[in-house]
């Protein structure tokens, strides 16, 4: 029952330093929530130096939990933790002439800043795109945004705010995700804030790209709700070629291939796709029908859309029969599969081992806990966790003293 607590003595630990292929680069993290912070802990991952500044109240998402049962402090939660990872905090207040001072001599000693304010904020603040770049043209200024920024398309809704069911509603995916026309459902994880701080993150690489080699910062442009069209692009490319205006939700099979789903099993679930002939022919003699591999009406994937029912009904009831690990032994490596894995089995799981895709990261007070590492891996420069997320303020005179230093650095 208590596996958890003890979860951490067998992860990757954390690295002693940044290990990424950013290290060098600075960026000031003006965002709170998640998509934003997702978006900077991804540079972070990768070795950048990320200064998290925050409001004397702090990050909204700092007083979120869950708390670890140890934890006395309570400096902040499970989310805070994992988004804001690889990072140093530092508190300025905004509305202080000197802090927003502080802010511009920081401005001049960095590669990028990255907010996810709604449009006008930081303009209203005297800190804005046209300001910043006045100070340092070779800075970046990334925005992750709602609905976009009128410095590149001004939306109708560019002033409303947004959080993730909203963009995955307006994005597309609420539509296309759930089991039928009548059972329209949200994804489980925060796919309308994460993608957008992950196409953020791209954009922000990609603009200090640019600037390493012309010495010219930008202005770099995510809308959360841009992000989930591009991930839910198929319903337009439906409707651009079928002149469908609706692609109603299939749950978890495809229209376009059979078998493509996920079937039960005695002691869990598995997903099976068979899409090739010959992954169905595999499939099939496993099942004990390899003639099915040659039925006119089962051969193709063709035929195998239009006798969907049949199939699916057939590969149910091996399915039912057999555990999970039965299924693996019998086709996999063979026949594209793998188990539904619940969180929890995901400590167990011998990939997810093998790619230490799991590291312990220590906490302010109480036991270390887990954290999904970065799933891009390098071979000279690997990714790492490095700093637990920080304490309110924890380095805002480290960051500080270092202003003059940084500044000679690149007038030098």
């Amino acid at each position: 029952m208590d596996e958890h607590l003890t979860a951490h003595e067998h992860v990757t630990p954390m690295t002693q330093g940044p290990t990424g292929p950013l290290q060098g680069i600075r960026i000031l993290d003006c965002t709170q929530a998640i998509a934003g912070p997702w978006s900077t802990m991804m540079l972070g991952d990768l070795g950048a130096d990320v200064i998290k500044i925050e409001a004397p109240r702090g990050d909204l998402q700092r007083s979120m939990a869950p708390y670890t049962r140890e934890d006395q402090e309570r400096s902040y939660g499970g989310s805070f933790s994992t988004y804001n990872r690889n990072k140093r905090g530092v508190v300025l207040d905004f509305s202080q002439a000197a802090d927003k001072e502080k802010f511009l001599d920081l401005v001049e000693t960095a590669d990028a800043v990255v907010e996810n304010m709604r449009a006008g904020v930081m303009d209203g603040l005297g800190l804005g795109w046209e300001v910043l770049q006045k100070r340092n043209p070779r800075l970046v200024y990334g925005a992750i945004r709602g609905f976009g920024d009128p410095r590149t398309g001004s939306s109708p809704h560019a002033h409303w705010p947004a959080y993730d069911v909203i963009a995955q509603a307006m994005g597309g995916l609420v539509a296309q995700n759930g089991n039928g026309p009548d059972n329209r459902i949200q994804v489980g994880p925060f796919v309308g804030d994460i993608y957008p701080g992950t196409i953020g993150a791209m954009g922000v690489l990609a603009a200090l790209f640019h600037a390493q080699r012309t010495g010219q910062g930008q202005f770099v442009d995510v809308a959360m709700v841009d992000s989930i069209m591009a991930l839910t692009e198929m319903g337009v490319m439906r409707y651009s070629y079928l002149g469908r205006p609706d692609t109603p939700p299939s749950g978890n099979s495809n229209d376009f291939a059979v078998p493509f789903d996920v079937f039960k099993t005695v002691d869990g679930s598995v997903a099976i796709a068979a899409p090739t002939d010959n992954h169905w022919r595999e499939l099939a003699a496993a099942m004990g029908h390899p003639e099915w591999g040659e039925d006119e009406d089962k051969a193709t994937i063709r035929a195998r859309v239009r006798n969907r029912e049949p199939i699916d009904e057939a590969l149910t009831e091996w399915a039912r029969n057999k555990t999970n690990e039965e299924i693996l032994d019998a086709i996999g490596g063979r026949v594209p599969c793998g188990p539904v894995n619940l969180p929890g089995d995901l400590f167990s799981d011998p990939h997810v081992e093998a790619r230490e895709m799991l590291v312990a990261v220590d906490q302010p007070s109480g036991r270390p806990i887990v954290q999904v590492a970065s799933p891009i891996k390098m071979t000279g420069t690997p990714t790492g966790v490095h700093r637990r997320a920080p304490r309110l303020g924890e380095h805002t005179e480290e960051v500080l003293s270092e202003i003059e230093g940084l500044r000679n650095r690149f007038d030098s």
